[in-house]
């Protein structure tokens, strides 16, 4: 019966091409894992190409990994319940989203001391991003649904832009556009990175909760990551309109694009991660579905290395239960 439903599925999806001969062959293999002490909880991972370091949200503290020796180098401690890190290299700081404190730790780069905790105004600061654009942090906030913008010159918070909806991640195109999934409504929000003014908003369907974001500047494609429907979707810039639906893993938050492969990664907490190929500006092909870890919902992609990492614990075999220190990175490279 599940086969015959995801026929049925995806014989209606457009622009989706199914390739199992390319499933088998795969593009990513388990590398190593790299062991991460603590049992806090986790969030985003974020990557600084430009230092070549990972940062690992996980609980009361981001553990810092340096990407060459495949070491932890340091940590970012004392907060409280940490989301997401954004990094503004041109301004050598750091902003991790606190949301039990409502509120932004900001670190040096170099020290990876804290400088400053700016209390915001929003609730439970999540989604995290520095737009180069307009040299803004914002935060985007579940529970006051809006978002919080900081100078990240001066480091004070200079606006509050109500959403609409309740946000979950965001991106900005680097030329004074953030896109920003409401996971409530199922729709997306368009904002003038400058002003703060939304610009626009679309709906989703069939993406039923919307997570993860990517975006594809060069064919102006927006990756949208859905739990409720198991479907990646893909829009079209600017006009929003949804050009494909692609099928994906259950319990997906998290979505990369990368320019170099035409690669699309969705990483699924039920233990995969969906490859998705770019065959074309409106054709997804589905190369390979590898095998994780239970709850590896994030991940980090590096666009110079090609390697892939996933943040996860073991579990016990309910699924449900954490086995104590076992939090680790997952790191897989690409077949040659």
């Amino acid at each position: 019966m599940r086969y015959l439903i995801f026929i049925l599925l995806t014989s209606c999806l457009s622009g989706f091409v199914s390739k199992t001969d390319a499933q088998d062959g795969g593009k990513f293999e388990l590398y190593k894992k790299i062991s991460v002490p603590g049992n806090g909880g986790y969030d985003y991972m974020t990557i600084d190409t430009s230092s070549n370091r990972l940062y690992v949200s996980h609980g009361t503290n981001v553990t810092v990994i340096d990407l060459k020796s495949e070491s932890i180098i340091g940590t970012i401690d004392h907060l409280t319940g940490i989301h997401g890190i954004a990094i503004a290299s041109e301004f050598q700081k750091g902003f991790i989203s606190d949301g039990k404190a409502n509120a932004v730790a900001v670190f040096d780069l170099q020290t990876l001391k804290v400088i400053k905790t700016i209390a915001i105004s929003g609730k439970d600061p999540d989604a995290i991003l520095y737009d180069s654009y307009s040299k803004q942090v914002f935060t985007f906030n579940g529970d006051s649904q809006d978002a919080s913008v900081i100078d990240a010159s001066t480091l004070n918070q200079t606006k509050t832009i109500p959403l609409g909806g309740t946000p979950e991640f965001a991106v900005c195109d680097g030329e004074g556009k953030i896109y920003n999934n409401l996971e409530d409504k199922n729709r997306l929000n368009v904002m003038d990175s400058k002003t703060g003014v939304i610009l626009s908003s679309f709906p989703l369907d069939p993406c039923g909760g919307p997570t993860g974001l990517a975006i594809e500047p060069r064919h102006q494609r927006l990756y949208t990551v859905c739990r409720k429907n198991k479907g990646m979707t893909v829009l079209e810039l600017p006009t929003g309109k949804v050009i494909a639906t692609v099928p994906i893993g259950s319990g997906v938050d998290a979505v990369s694009y990368d320019a170099g492969t035409g690669l699309i990664i969705c990483s699924n907490g039920d233990g995969t991660a969906t490859i998705i190929h770019q065959d074309g500006p409106s054709q997804y092909v589905v190369v390979q579905t590898l095998t994780t870890q239970w709850k590896a919902k994030t991940h980090a992609f590096d666009p110079l290395t090609k390697m892939l990492y996933f943040a996860a614990f073991d579990m016990q075999a309910d699924n449900k239960t954490r086995i104590p220190d076992s939090f680790k990175v997952l790191v897989y490279k690409m077949k040659s």
